[in-house]
Formats: C-alpha cells, sequence, structure tokens
C-alpha cells in the first residue's frame, strides 16, 4: 500500500492563473502560503515567523471555481497528490518543480468575485 496526500491550509499569494487547454477543460495555478509562526526557544533565542510558498494546479470544475471566487488574500484548503515535474530553462539547465494536483478545495473566507466585476 502506498499514499501520496497533501494536505495544506493558507494564504493565496496573487489571483488565480487560467488558461483553457480545450474549450471546457480550464487549469488553474494558485501560489499559496504556509506560515510558520514565530517563537521562542527554551534558550531565549527567537525564531522568527516564516512561510513556505507551494504550486497548485486545479483541473476542470475546481479550476472554474478558483476562476470564479478565489483571489490573492483568501484563505484556502487545499487537498491532493504531490507531483514532480522535470523541465529545462532558459539557460540550458535541468530543473524540477514540485506542484500539488488539488483534489479538494475549500475557500474559508468566501466571496462572490463576480460581484466585484
Amino acid at each position: 500500500m502506498s499514499l501520496n496526500k497533501v494536505i495544506l491550509i493558507g494564504n493565496v499569494g496573487k489571483d488565480p492563473e487560467i488558461r483553457y487547454v480545450s474549450q471546457d477543460v480550464a487549469v488553474a495555478t494558485i501560489v499559496l502560503a504556509t506560515t510558520n509562526n514565530a517563537y521562542t526557544t527554551k534558550e531565549g533565542i527567537q525564531v522568527p515567523e516564516s512561510s513556505e510558498w507551494h504550486t497548485i494546479k486545479l483541473w476542470r470544475n475546481l479550476a472554474k471555481t478558483a476562476e470564479q471566487y478565489i483571489r490573492k488574500g483568501d484563505k484556502i484548503y487545499v487537498e491532493g497528490q504531490l507531483r514532480y515535474t522535470n523541465y529545462t530553462d532558459r539557460s540550458g539547465l535541468s530543473r524540477t518543480k514540485a506542484e500539488i494536483w488539488a483534489e479538494k478545495l475549500e475557500i474559508f473566507n468566501f466571496h462572490n468575485a463576480a460581484s466585484e466585476k
């Protein structure tokens, strides 16, 4: 048995990027920040707050939901799988990027972005 599952709760770093790979198949990319709170160790050392940035891919209906309702600063819950993609950058260097391919999405501070237009 094996399991590839990622669960994240964080803040959206910028408005989702949406593209359509066919007429009805939308793909959204979201940049999500998760934050570790600052703390002080027993020895009195102060450790500052830090953030990790994650790339989230949403497909089809989840992408359409992101397009319509998610904006920069929103707090969301994402559940999905960790996937790695290899590519060659502009300099010709081989790179690997990690993405979370979302299977479940919940918006905590829901607002209707369509009403803002």
